[in-house]
Order: C-alpha cells, then sequence, then structure tokens
C-alpha cells in the first residue's frame, strides 16, 4: 500500500494545499480522450478522516489514478467542521466531505464560500449504510414502522441530516414525534451499548455497526431507509471556490481521478470485479480493517457519475429552516456547482 496518511497542522495547510500553483495551460487530451498529466506535479490536500465515504479518493490513490495527472494528494484531519470549512473556503484545504446540517448551511450563508461538487455518500437500493436497526429481543414485537409508536428511537443530532432521515421515516410511518420517545445519542458507538442495556428501543445506525452490533446480538437491521428516502443525499464533497474555479487543470484532472476510483469501487460491490483489491485498499484506509465484515457491511452508496440529489438537499433545508435553525438565505445556485462532475463525464463517458 501506497498511502501515508498526513496530519497536517492548521499553520501548515497555506504550504502545502498548493492547487493553484499549477502552470499548466490546457486540457490537452491524450490519443486515448484522455486529459494529458499536468505539467509539474501539484499538491492537492484533502480534508480527510477515514471514512468509508472517501473510498473514491483511497482507490484514486492506491491506482496511481492521480499520479497519472501529476498529482501529489494529502490528505489531513480536522476536530470539527467549524475549523474544516473556513479553512476550505480560504483555501488551505482544496477537498473535504460534507454531511448536511443547520450549521453547515449557517456557515456558507454567513459568507463561507464553499462549493457542493459531487456525490459522497448516498443509500443503494435495498442496502443502506445508514439505516434504523431494533433491539433483538423485541424484533417479533416490531414489524412495520409504525410498531415504533410509544418506543425510545436513539438519533445522533437533531436539525442534521440524521434528523432528516428520522423525519422521513415518522412520516412513512404515519407517525409524529409525540408518538415516540426521541433520545439524542451523539455517539454512534454509545447506541450499540444503550441497545444492550435496554435503554432505547431502536436507533438510527451507521455500518459497520450495524453489522457489529447483529453480530453480537444487540439489535436487528430494521427494514431499509430506501423505503422512505431511497434519493437521500447522505454526504457531498466540497471544494474551495479557487480550486474549483480558478484551477481548472488540476480540479478537472482531480474530478476525473475521483470518479475512475468511485467507479473501481462500484465495479467491486455492484459487480463484483475486483473486490479483493478493493476491500484492501478500504481496510488499508478506513477503520474497518476486517476484510471479511467488508463482504457483509452495507456500503456507502458513491454516485460513479458523481451525480447527486440535489432535490433532496433542498429539502433538508427545508426542514431546518421550517425548525427555524437556520440563519440568512441559502443560494444553492451560487453553492452548488456540478460543472466539474459534468465536464468528468465527457471525458470517461458515462458509467454503464
Amino acid at each position: 500500500m501506497k498511502k501515508r496518511w498526513m496530519i497536517v497542522p492548521l499553520f501548515l495547510l497555506a504550504l502545502v494545499g498548493c492547487g493553484g500553483q499549477s502552470d499548466d495551460g490546457g486540457t490537452v487530451g491524450t490519443e486515448d480522450g484522455d486529459l494529458s498529466p499536468l505539467d509539474k506535479k501539484t499538491t492537492v490536500l484533502i480534508a480527510e478522516d477515514g471514512a468509508a465515504s472517501g473510498a473514491g479518493f483511497y482507490i484514486a490513490e492506491e491506482k496511481g489514478y492521480f499520479d497519472a495527472y501529476n498529482i501529489d494528494v494529502k490528505f489531513t484531519k480536522f476536530a470539527n467542521s467549524d475549523d474544516m470549512l473556513p479553512a476550505l473556503a480560504a483555501g488551505e484545504v482544496d477537498i473535504a466531505g460534507g454531511i448536511s446540517t443547520a450549521s453547515f448551511f449557517n456557515a456558507i450563508a454567513q459568507g463561507i464560500d464553499v462549493k457542493i461538487i459531487a456525490d459522497k455518500g448516498h443509500y443503494f437500493d435495498g442496502a443502506s449504510y445508514f439505516s434504523f436497526v431494533v433491539r433483538e429481543d423485541l424484533k417479533d414485537k416490531i414489524k412495520d414502522y409504525s410498531d415504533l409508536k410509544g418506543k425510545k428511537v436513539a438519533i445522533s443530532s437533531r436539525n442534521s441530516v440524521d434528523d432528516y432521515i428520522y423525519h422521513k421515516m415518522l412520516e412513512h410511518a404515519g407517525l409524529t414525534e409525540d408518538d415516540v420517545e426521541t433520545v439524542i445519542m451523539s455517539d454512534f458507538g454509545n447506541m450499540l451499548a444503550a441497545m444492550g442495556s435496554g435503554s432505547i428501543d431502536a436507533a438510527l445506525q451507521i455500518e459497520p455497526l450495524i453489522t457489529q452490533g447483529e453480530k453480537e446480538g444487540l439489535h436487528v437491521r430494521f427494514k431499509d431507509a430506501t423505503d422512505f428516502a431511497p434519493k437521500a443525499q447522505i454526504a457531498m464533497v466540497l471544494g474551495s471556490p479557487d480550486f474549483v474555479k480558478k484551477d481548472k487543470d488540476v480540479s478537472l484532472r482531480f474530478m476525473t481521478a475521483y470518479l475512475k476510483g468511485v467507479r473501481d469501487y462500484n465495479d467491486a460491490f455492484l459487480k463484483d470485479e475486483g473486490k479483493e483489491e478493493i476491500i484492501d485498499i478500504m481496510t488499508e484506509y478506513t477503520a474497518l480493517k476486517d476484510p471479511a465484515l467488508w463482504e457483509k457491511v452495507a456500503v456507502t452508496g458513491l454516485d460513479p457519475d458523481g451525480a447527486m440529489f440535489v432535490e433532496d438537499i433542498k429539502s433538508q433545508y427545508k426542514m431546518y429552516k421550517k425548525n427555524g435553525a437556520t440563519r440568512g438565505d441559502f443560494d444553492f445556485e451560487k453553492s452548488v456547482d456540478t460543472s466539474l462532475t459534468e465536464k468528468a463525464v465527457d471525458i470517461l463517458g458515462e458509467y454503464k
């Protein structure tokens, strides 16, 4: 494995994130229709914490797709998005992953310029990686969503994509929050312990903890989130404005390499092609180190053409606004930029 995970201190970000320093003059293609490498090696700094949804980055790095364009990627971690978003807006980081929360929309509405550019997490039909579980001893009593009435249901946060998925489920069940007891547990791992102690009845849980809890007899997977939210946008690739708009020769090559990695991921988990190699890469970069578990978990959905469910992102924002959790107005036309993915797909062709 060639991976070199770098923890880059904030004061060094401006020195390392030099995506704008390429002097490549155009997007001249090679004979096979692909893009030519940059004239000068260029570093792209990615804020990524080893989440499974970063698969496209990891695979593109390991399989040399970034190298082929003369791009050197480096990974850094942030304690929280409150630090990451300003660094991204300032161009100190080029690329990051993000999820929908009221605070995310508020930060951008208040002047932090960040571009939402590609998919980084959605549901595969019937195999949701972020879905509900019910306590093992209640599996014969809770057989449908409406059976959650009167039960204690845990979610990780309010005015977030978690809260949005929760309310989509309640709506699907014909329930309101008054019909259930909502328990906020910020740590997904603590939900496992709460299942074991009997202090909660159901939870919106994430892989690989869904599979782990099933293995330990704490809970069972409960139906599937695609029952009520088939087009939910769970996470997005974010780009700094300079990287997306000014460093076009670099950013287009970066996105093309990224989508090559995502396509290998889809080949592995949807077509069972090259799966062993991809699982090796995922065990190297993520916290899930057991290759056998990768055969069992419901994996993150990643669109091979980078497409997002933009209308769903808008629906999430509308919920936060209805709850009074947002300030100012969020300009989707300004903040959502799909031009890079569209151009990359023009180069690669649509995924078959």
